[in-house]
């Protein structure tokens, strides 16, 4: 249960990421609700992880999943270019997260 929560954490995050811009400094109030709310959960569920989880782990965890899934986001957005160098390195960190979890 901790990994999967710690998993949907990562996920919240980036979620908040890639919709912090809409906010346009925080000056909508939707998008900023949006934003807060996925930041809450993604805290929360962080917090839950690390009762369990040594922290290093669970931190390293959730920023990888956040950083991998937030590039992706502003890949297929336009916003950023994909290419084989960064692909790479994302998978680089896919593995990292995947090998935490396997020695953990």
């Amino acid at each position: 249960m901790t990994w999967i929560v710690l998993i949907a954490s990562g996920v919240m995050e980036a979620v908040w990421a890639s919709a912090l811009g809409a906010t346009q400094g925080f000056r909508r109030l939707w998008p900023t609700v949006a934003v807060v709310a996925a930041m809450a959960l993604s805290m929360g569920g962080l917090a839950f992880a690390m009762k369990t989880l040594p922290v290093g782990t669970a931190y390293s965890v959730w920023v990888g999943i956040g950083a991998v899934l937030t590039a992706l986001v502003a890949a297929a957005r336009g916003q950023d270019r994909l290419t084989s160098l960064r692909a790479a390195l994302l998978a680089g960190l896919i593995g990292c997260v995947v090998g935490l979890r396997a020695v953990s």
